[in-house]
């Protein structure tokens, strides 16, 4: 019997070599590298087959952009608008988009949902469980406000099988759950390798641009929250939505990381049911609606997802430490920001936290990157060390520089006019960003550093 050829092939970017490395050359990310076998080569063919690549048969000829014919497409509405938001206004026909998410975090529920409210739309659907039985499937169906019995059901992993029954079915859309369960018998290999993931998104790909058809895939994700498989699948797809939520509660977020035909970052936000999951409206309104007005360590900043302006709570503690080293636990921003905020506002502002632990956590369980941030998270940690409350009816908007100066940021009208249709009449911002119009029923108040900012706010 003929050995089995293997390869090492990198979990993170895909890179093949022949023998085992512990650094990628590729990527160089250490210990990505796994064994695996490696996909038997096709056979060269024959001499007319040969004299017929030579001659260009079957190869596609290259054209000119301008003599290229056809229309944009329009495209497809699900119903359900925070899911159509994040995708850009709706589905592409012929696009593949990958969600990903923890398990048991709604991946399976949502997609089952679209389908039902595609079928309610006239637009055919083939959903397809690697992981569930036609019985576990229905049983979910049954507890979802949306009507999917009229979905088309396929429990499958083999990929041909699967490929064989979309062609004869030709549904507008493929739902595949997951793609770490699909197999290909062309090579060698359990499901879930980084092989089989390779080849079977590749091919599911090439079948959503030849036949239109618009292709979901599941992928599950590793302890790192990264999509398991090789990073290349990520590359392959047009869209990747990841699915984040934040311990014990019900709300979910699907963030746009990729989106070849929307904006990168977008965001939408969903209630888990009973009956499934209910997208949310006003966001704002959900992470501001449990908020108390006479908390100390308490600030409201305005910040972006995307397009979208939201306003999120940042709640600080700073207390006595109660052993020799101080603790620094942040929640929702980037731990070395909080650091770098700390130093910030003993250097410049006066505050001294030497000696206190300090718990930062932003409500709702959302997770803030931009440096907008900074300024609230400042003004939340001096309302701690103080005791005092934030004004209810104040907003804070700004990046803090190493100087302590308050930098301005991006898209400030837009972040005003949310605050002010939120009930907020006060907002602290940098001297640069006040816009020329400000919009009704909200106050621009200009501060030039941190310092000035914690007083202003905390005067006696």
């Amino acid at each position: 019997m003929a050995k089995t050829k293997t390869a090492y092939f990198c979990r993170e970017c895909g890179n093949e070599t022949a023998r085992w490395q512990g650094q990628c050359p590729g990527c160089h990310e250490w210990n990505t590298l796994v064994e695996e076998p490696t996909a038997p080569r096709k056979s060269k063919g024959s001499a007319a087959g040969s004299s017929a690549r030579a001659s260009g048969a079957g190869i596609s000829a290259p054209v000119r952009l301008r003599d290229v014919e056809g229309a944009e497409r329009p495209r497809w509405a699900t119903g359900l608008a925070e899911f159509d938001f994040v995708l850009g206004g709706g589905i592409v026909p012929g696009s593949v988009v990958l969600v990903g998410g923890e398990p048991g975090i709604g991946k399976s529920t949502i997609l089952l949902q679209v389908a039902g409210r595609l079928e309610g739309a006239q637009r055919s659907t083939l959903y397809v469980s690697g992981e569930e039985s036609a019985h576990q499937v229905k049983l979910r169906a049954d507890r979802l406000d949306e009507a999917a019995s009229s979905v088309t059901l396929l429990a499958e992993t083999d990929l041909d099988g699967i490929l064989i029954r979309a062609a004869e079915l030709n549904p507008a859309v493929l739902l595949i759950d997951s793609i770490q369960t699909v197999y290909t018998p062309e090579l060698e290999g359990a499901p879930g390798n980084v092989g089989q993931v390779r080849e079977c998104a590749a091919r599911l790909q090439r079948f959503a641009k030849q036949t239109g058809t618009a292709v979901f895939l599941v992928g599950h994700v590793t302890k790192g929250g990264g999509i398991a498989g090789p990073k290349t699948l990520e590359h392959i797809v047009d869209t990747v939505l990841y699915f984040e939520s934040a311990g014990g509660l019900d709300n979910r977020v699907l963030r746009a990381t990729k989106n070849r035909f929307g904006g990168v970052d977008e965001i939408g936000v969903f209630r888990m049911t009973a009956a499934g999951l209910s997208p949310v409206g006003n966001p704002s309104e959900l992470f501001l609606g449990e908020r108390s007005d006479a908390v100390p360590g308490s600030a409201v900043v305005a910040t972006m997802e995307g397009t979208r302006p939201l306003l999120v709570e940042v709640q600080a503690l700073a207390a006595k430490a109660a052993y020799g080293a101080p603790q620094r636990v942040s929640t929702g921003i980037d731990q070395k920001r909080l650091a770098l905020l700390l130093a910030v506002l003993e250097k410049r502002a006066g505050l001294h936290f030497g000696q206190l632990d300090v718990f930062l956590n932003v409500v709702g369980g959302l997770r803030l990157t931009e440096t907008a941030t900074d300024a609230a998270v400042a003004v939340a940690l001096a309302s701690s060390v103080f005791d005092r409350p934030v004004p209810s009816d104040t907003v804070v908007i700004g990046e803090l520089g190493l100087g302590g100066e308050l930098r301005p940021v991006g898209q400030i009208e837009r972040r005003l006019t949310e605050a002010a249709r939120m009930g907020f009449r006060a907002a602290y911002l940098s001297p640069r960003a006040v816009p020329q119009s400000v919009p009704p029923g909200i106050r621009a108040i200009p501060v030039e550093d941190v310092r000035t900012l914690v007083d202003r706010i905390f005067a006696a």
